[in-house]
This record gives C-alpha cells, sequence and structure tokens, in this order.
C-alpha cells in the first residue's frame, strides 16, 4: 500500500501534460475533492483509473454556469454525478428545515457552494451543456430517491430522481462492481441505452413484457394519491433489496416506466482489500487554501468494514449498502495502519476502525450468503430480539485492533465510530469489553440507545430498554474493573414515529434519574428511502399496517424536544404544559425528581393533593390538632435539662 502522488484530472492543462485529448469520463461531485478512501469520489474514481480508464473530476461546479461543466470537455463514455458524501437537502437544512450555515464538506467549512437537489441541477446542467451525452448518476442522494419518494422539503411525493434528472442511467449501492462492469462494456462497443441487465441499476424504458421474475409496484399516480398504495410500494422496495431474493421492480412514473434491477453482488473480502489498497493521496486537492473540515476526522481513521445488519427504521443504509456485511482482511487494515504512521502529520493515534458498525467484521449468519437476509419487521438479526443463529463472534474484531496497537509509532487505536451494544452483550468472553474498555475508548463511548420507551424503540428497529440498561450496568463493571471511569454518550431521537406525549416523558425522566442533560437534541429527520420516513408520511408502519402516532406538528415536536431538556428555563413552561395534559403532576414539584421545579399551592380539585391531604390527616387527632411529634417533644425536654 502507497501513497499515490498525483490527484485524478481537475484542469484541461494536466490533460495536455498527461497527453490526454479525453476523458472516458469525468466525475462531477458536490463536495470538495479530497483524495481518500472515505469519499466516493476519489473511490470510484481511482477504481476506474485501475481498470484502465482516464478520469477527470469536476468537484462543485458553478451550477448557474453550464460552462462550468466544459472544463474538462465531453467525455468519451459518460459522467458520473453525485451529490457529495450526504444528500444535499440534508447537507444544507436541519431537521427543522432551517437553512445551515456551514458545510463541512467544502474547502473553509464554507455553505452554498451546491445546490439543493444538487444531482437534479448537475445533470439539467450538463444536458445544457451537451445535449446527447451520456450521464450515469449515483452515490447516496440518487440511491435513496430510485423510486417516487415522499420529500420532507417539499412535503410532497416527488417522482424518480432518475426522471427529474434527465439521465440515462442510476446506479444505487456501492459502484465499484457496478460501474465496472458498465465502463467495460461500454469500452467493448455496447451503447449504454442498451446495457439494461446490470445489478444495482435502474433505467427508464417504454416497455416491460420481456423483464424477467419482476414485481410491478403502485406507480407514481396511486402513491401521490393515496397513502395505502404508498405503503405498499414502500414495503416492495423494503423487501426486494437482497441481492439473493430481491426481484426486479418496476414503477410506473407518467409516460415511462422505471425498472430497478436487483442489487448487485456485495464485494468479497479480497475486492474490498483491492479498493482500499488503491493509491490515494489521502489529501484534499491543492487547488484548495482553506482547510476542508470533514478530513479533521478520517484523515488517521480506516474503514474495515461495509454493509449493517443492526436495520434500524431510521437509517437509510439498508436501502443503500444493503444487510449484508462486507470486511477487509486484518493484513489489508495493518497496512493501512502502517500507512497512516509514515505521514508527516501523524501523532500516534487512530482516531478509528470501523465503518456503519465498527463491531460488525462478518454476516450476520451462515445462511445468509446462499438464502439471502430474513425478510419482514420481526425478523431481523437483532430486533425485537437477537436471532437464534445470529454470529455475535467478536474474536476478529477484536484481533485486529490488538494488532493495530502494536505497529510501530502507534500510541493509540480508538473506535469512534458506531458499536452496536446488544450484538456485543451476545458475545460470551467478557474480554472483549474488558479489552475495548481499557484500550479503544478515549474516555467516552458514544452509543446510541435512540430511546427508552419501548413502544419507540419498536418502531425504531431497536431493542428494549433493559438490553440498554443491562449494557450500562456491564459497562460500568468493565471500567471499574480495569481501574477506569469512562464515561457513556448516549444519543437519543425526539419525535420520531411511534413516540408519544406519554413515551416523551419516560424519556426525559430517564435522563433525570440518570442525571444526563443532553446539550444538544436531535429531532427525527424524515430522509428519503427509511421505513421511519414512510411511518411519518403514512401514519402506518408499512410492514406491519399497524397505525402509530406521529408527532409531526411544530408544537408536538417542539414539545418532545424540550422534554429531553427539561433542565433548561426556557423550556419550564412548556415542559409544565406537557406534564399536566397527561395527568403527570407528580413530576411537577420540589422533590428531587421532579421535572419541573415548582412549589406547589393547595388544589383539592388535584389527585396529587387529595393525597396528600389524606395524608396530612393521618398527622392529626380528632380534635383536628395537629398531633404531638414525639422527635419535637424530645427535642425540647432536652433544651429544658440543659
Amino acid at each position: 500500500m502507497k501513497i499515490n502522488n498525483e490527484f485524478l484530472i481537475t484542469t484541461k492543462d494536466e490533460m495536455k501534460r498527461k497527453d490526454i485529448s479525453q476523458l472516458d469520463f469525468i466525475i462531477v461531485t458536490g463536495d470538495a475533492y479530497i483524495d481518500h478512501p472515505s469519499f466516493g469520489t476519489a473511490i470510484i474514481g481511482r477504481h476506474l483509473e485501475s481498470l484502465g480508464f482516464n478520469i477527470g473530476v469536476i468537484p462543485q461546479p458553478n451550477w448557474k454556469d453550464k460552462e462550468a461543466f466544459k472544463v474538462l470537455g465531453r467525455p468519451k463514455y459518460a459522467f458520473l454525478v453525485n451529490s457529495g458524501n450526504i444528500d444535499s437537502m440534508v447537507n444544507h437544512y436541519t431537521a427543522s428545515k432551517k437553512k445551515r450555515n456551514d458545510d463541512v464538506y467544502t474547502e473553509g467549512g464554507e455553505a452554498n457552494k451546491r445546490p439543493d437537489r444538487a444531482v437534479i441541477v448537475y445533470s439539467n446542467m450538463i444536458r445544457m451543456a451537451y445535449k446527447k451525452v451520456n450521464i450515469i448518476i449515483g452515490g447516496i442522494e440518487a440511491s435513496l430517491r430510485r423510486f417516487a419518494h415522499y420529500d420532507y422539503w417539499d412535503n410532497k411525493v416527488r417522482r424518480s430522481i432518475l426522471t427529474d434528472s434527465t439521465a440515462n442511467m442510476l446506479t444505487y449501492g456501492s459502484g465499484e462492481k457496478v460501474l465496472g462492469e458498465i465502463a467495460n462494456r461500454l469500452r467493448n462497443g455496447e451503447q449504454l441505452e442498451e446495457i439494461k441487465d446490470v445489478r444495482g441499476t435502474c433505467y427508464i424504458t417504454a416497455k416491460i413484457e420481456n423483464i424477467e421474475n419482476s414485481l410491478i409496484i403502485p406507480s407514481f399516480k396511486e402513491v401521490n394519491e393515496d397513502k395505502e398504495n404508498y405503503n405498499k410500494a414502500f414495503k416492495a422496495q423494503y423487501q426486494n433489496q437482497d441481492p439473493i431474493t430481491g426481484k426486479t421492480l418496476i414503477q410506473f412514473m407518467d409516460k415511462n416506466y422505471l425498472v430497478q434491477n436487483p442489487p448487485m453482488m456485495p464485494l468479497n473480502r479480497e475486492e474490498l482489500d483491492k479498493v482500499y489498497g488503491l493509491k490515494y493521496t489521502r489529501k484534499p486537492h491543492p487547488m484548495y487554501k482553506k482547510e476542508i473540515p470533514a478530513i479533521k476526522e478520517i484523515e488517521f481513521s480506516v474503514t474495515s468494514n461495509r454493509g449493517c445488519f443492526g436495520n434500524c427504521s431510521f437509517c437509510a443504509l439498508t436501502f443503500h449498502q444493503g444487510r449484508m456485511v462486507q470486511s477487509r482482511s486484518k493484513k489489508s487494515i495493518i497496512e493501512e495502519v502502517k500507512l497512516l504512521t509514515t505521514l508527516d502529520e501523524f501523532k500516534g493515534y487512530i482516531h478509528d476502525i470501523g465503518g456503519p458498525t465498527a463491531n460488525f467484521k462478518h454476516p450476520s449468519c451462515n445462511k445468509q450468503m446462499e438464502h439471502g437476509t430474513c425478510i419482514g419487521f420481526n425478523k431481523t438479526c437483532l430486533s425485537p430480539t437477537p436471532c437464534k443463529n445470529i454470529n455475535a463472534d467478536h474474536s476478529e474484531f477484536i484481533d485486529v485492533l490488538r494488532e493495530a496497537r502494536k505497529v510501530k509509532n502507534v500510541k493509540k487505536v480508538f473506535v469512534r465510530s458506531g458499536i452496536r451494544y446488544d450484538y456485543l452483550l451476545l458475545e460470551k468472553d467478557p474480554k472483549v469489553l474488558e479489552e475495548l474498555v481499557k484500550y479503544h475508548i478515549s474516555g467516552q463511548l458514544k452509543i446510541a440507545p435512540e430511546h427508552i420507551n419501548n413502544k419507540t424503540l419498536k418502531q425504531m428497529g431497536k431493542p428494549g430498554r433493559e438490553v440498554y440498561e443491562e449494557f450500562v450496568d456491564k459497562y460500568k463493571k468493565a471500567n471499574k474493573k480495569m481501574g477506569l471511569n469512562q464515561f457513556l454518550v448516549p444519543y437519543f431521537i425526539s419525535s420520531h414515529p411511534g413516540c408519544t406525549l406519554e413515551g416523551a416523558v419516560e424519556l426525559a425522566v430517564y435522563l433525570k434519574q440518570n442525571n444526563l442533560r443532553p446539550r444538544q437534541v436531535q429531532d427525527f429527520y424524515p430522509t428519503p428511502g427509511t421505513l421511519s420516513t414512510c411511518m411519518f408520511y403514512t401514519g402506518k408502519n408499512p410492514l406491519t399496517n399497524e397505525k402509530i402516532f406521529i408527532p409531526k406538528t411544530y408544537e408536538e415536536k417542539q414539545t418532545q424536544r424540550a422534554l429531553m431538556q427539561y433542565y433548561k428555563p426556557e423550556n419550564k413552561e412548556r415542559v409544565k404544559k406537557a406534564l399536566l395534559k397527561i395527568g403527570r403532576t407528580d413530576l411537577i414539584g420540589t422533590s428531587p425528581d421532579c421535572l419541573v421545579f415548582e412549589k406547589r399551592e393547595f388544589n383539592k380539585n388535584t389527585k396529587t393533593n387529595r393525597k396528600a391531604k389524606v395524608h396530612k390527616k393521618k398527622l392529626t387527632n380528632k380534635s383536628g390538632k395537629s398531633k404531638p411529634n414525639s422527635k419535637k417533644i424530645k427535642n425540647n425536654r432536652n433544651k429544658k435539662r440543659a
């Protein structure tokens, strides 16, 4: 594994210097160009380069000027368009739809260097610049919007992004195999419009007669007009994202059909090692004079795996990378760690060895690669209870960390990406947690229980409260045994579909009892492609057809947010109002358990004060006078004696 001294081409001068008259593919991206394997543009660019193609990159072009898309000329085969590492709308707006004032994927953290709905805008500008050029869209924004989908920002159902972008093809999921196959077939003389059988792609067609093993789902018009049809369409999409069992899905748009081929088979270990073993500069392009904030955390981090069988309802990974976990070999990971130690800026600390979930190193069971992942809301690997067939062996996970610790000049190896604590609890060897605590936590471990109320957790696809509390207990014991006092930092989501006011109060009480005071609150964010977003829009769980409560209004969302920060003076009245609404006056008062500190005036009509009245009667005699207090009498006698 080596460092590359050259970046991918970004100017015509570089093309001339390398004697290249026309590039094969040009990547247009919404992120600044960082040639690092944590960025899709770099990975796809280097992968195609390794296959013998000439690749150019146009990062963050001026989307108001079509000339900005001509700076590298017309590509021989196609423009490859992505919004960047995250959806451009999520990048631009908070969960409350307020405009963000920064962008960690841009030079100097500056906002507004990419447009809203970047994939659509970029593709349409390319089409204006070169009318008949091939355009292939991919990345997270395209992947999650491939079908007709509810759009939170417009508050309506939008067509497939493939239709709105006027692109020729859409790729979803990890793109190395998909684009590698397409690129080779184009080089061999096939036309892009002829390529309709590549897994992991979507295309538009007027005819569907000869498509085998397919399923027609409700059309754009049907899902736009009827939420029951929207649920049916989403359920079909959700149940057909497995590369082994998934069918070809067809959805009529307006005049033509959107066709999604089944997912591409995940990269095997050898293929994944090869991708991360390619030569990257691992730096931002020298065109940038200011720091790009995103580089800080990933500069000395190592990606060890892809995919996630956690199956959280609010997470897009199931719809994007899939549930089959793929991981790199120990040799490949250690080679990258050794490479990092040779960099001038390296200070001895590996910030992270992980992925979507750090402690997922292999498929959840031995059946997956032959029979596919199980389908159904109650047939996931970990929730509501762990599957009896799950393989929870952490030996490879901990072995990689041990070897990384031994590398010369490495002082500390941290695990900062997500740990699935419920999966870790299934590990039979207690030394795994103890070793993690002793060597790989930087003072605090961040985990994501997401909530405490079990009804809410069920809709989230997360384990019950008792599982989280069991982990907290074991974590504390492991720290004590190691002679450490490291903290747990739990993340919680407010206003998730299924969370009632009672559930939100339960979470607030838990926070108070455990002296947890979240400085920031993450409201549920309805992003395209997730089960939770479908619930948010339709008011039902599409997999069970269960009707659920949706905290949707401004008042409901602000109240649940305030309850998580009950301790703030500005939230007092809102929290009090919520407690009165559900009859939880026991949480208003002067006791240590109260969420609202307030001296209560006696009111005979309140249940709490009726109890207080009964209690007071017990302390009075029949004449109505207070019963003598034995302690006071004893104290008075002692005073007289003195």
